[in-house]
């Protein structure tokens, strides 16, 4: 292949890259669709959250994907957290590992409900959340089901986690980091 025919190639290849990638606004935009898609079917599934969410400071809304062979497994995802007071989004991001018994993949959503606006802060800032986990999930489509529902996690912070799609049976213990997505904000 001549010089010019490999520059030609690369020169292609590297716009096409550039047309695939997501600029700044369009992965915001998708955030913030995923989170009011995921509040709709919150909203469906437990009518009563709306007003509960609509008292509190402030909400985080994620949309993770997981996957768990064996004896370890790990997770990523994407969300945003709301200021009730001042409408004010922060893009985040959630990565988790896991250890102990299971396999399984499952896409699932978490929404965290704070009554104030300090706990929303420091989740914001820190988001931390260690804990361990029993999950047995079955859920395809609209068919299937789930042993999931609205759990205090610390004073003052519930949260509800629903099931997208997958199969999964585990018994784990994880390390969940939910942070500032310095990339979106």
């Amino acid at each position: 292949m001549s010089r010019t025919k490999m520059l030609a190639t690369i020169l292609i290849m590297s716009c096409c890259a550039v047309a695939i990638a997501k600029s700044k606004e369009e992965k915001q935009a998708e955030a913030r669709k995923k989170a009011a898609e995921t509040m709709e079917r919150l909203y469906k599934a437990k009518p009563s959250a709306r007003a509960g969410i609509k008292a509190a400071a402030g909400y985080a809304v994620f949309t993770s994907k997981s996957l768990k062979i064996l004896v370890g497994g790990g997770g990523k995802g994407q969300g945003i957290a709301v200021d009730n007071a001042t409408q004010k989004i922060t893009y985040m991001k959630m990565r988790e590992i896991q250890a102990g018994l299971g396999m399984g993949a499952k896409k699932f959503s978490v929404i965290f409900v704070f009554e104030t606006k300090d706990g929303l802060q420091r989740f914001i800032d820190n988001g931390w959340e260690f804990g361990g986990q029993t999950t047995a999930a079955a859920k395809s489509g609209d068919g299937g089901g789930s042993l999931q529902g609205a759990t205090s996690v610390s004073p003052g912070v519930w949260m509800y986690q629903l099931t997208d799609k997958g199969l999964a049976l585990e018994l784990t213990a994880k390390g969940t980091k939910y942070s500032k997505d310095d990339d979106l904000n």
